[in-house]
């Protein structure tokens, strides 16, 4: 398995390389927290682990672009960052579309991530959109039975 530590901090140049240094096999920040994206996602690279970049829900995922091939992951965020629990967003699905969209044309090698929100209701839409992978905590963790309720999502995601 694989760590992946997303970072929702104001200051993640200071911060990832905590996370490396525990063992972080990725780490993904902000667009919306970077100085400067690129030196960023060079340094977490540099520091030994697999950088990614995620947008809040008012970014416009073309933020991302000029910066795809230098990631692991590409997350768009379907709530806004806080409190768990929140509904799912559908309109930030375009985002995931525009991001496989990317991927295949340009022939590059990143996971699309979808968090917040996901729920057995909600994993379709995120997979049918592009979707490879998701965050679901309430989904899960409030479930009678977390791991059938992982189970369940994970085979709506295949």
């Amino acid at each position: 398995f694989e760590v992946d530590a997303h970072l929702m901090v104001s200051n993640p140049d200071t911060v990832y390389p905590w996370f490396v240094d525990a063992g972080a096999d990725s780490v993904v920040v902000h667009l919306e927290a970077c100085a400067d994206a690129a030196t960023t996602l060079s340094g977490i690279r540099k520091a030994g682990a697999k950088p990614g970049l995620a947008v809040k829900p008012a970014t416009p995922v073309e933020g991302l672009i000029p910066h795809l091939d230098q990631i692991r992951m590409a997350l768009v965020m379907t709530v806004e960052p806080g409190f768990g629990g929140q509904k799912f967003m559908a309109d930030m699905m375009p985002k995931v579309e525009m991001l496989r969209r990317e991927r295949d044309a340009r022939g590059l090698d990143y996971w699309i991530q979808v968090d917040g929100g996901i729920n057995r209701d909600t994993i379709g839409l995120a997979a049918k959109a592009g979707a490879d992978a998701i965050v679901a905590g309430s989904a899960v963790f409030s479930a009678a039975d977390p791991a059938a309720a992982a189970r369940e999502l994970s085979a709506k995601l295949s």
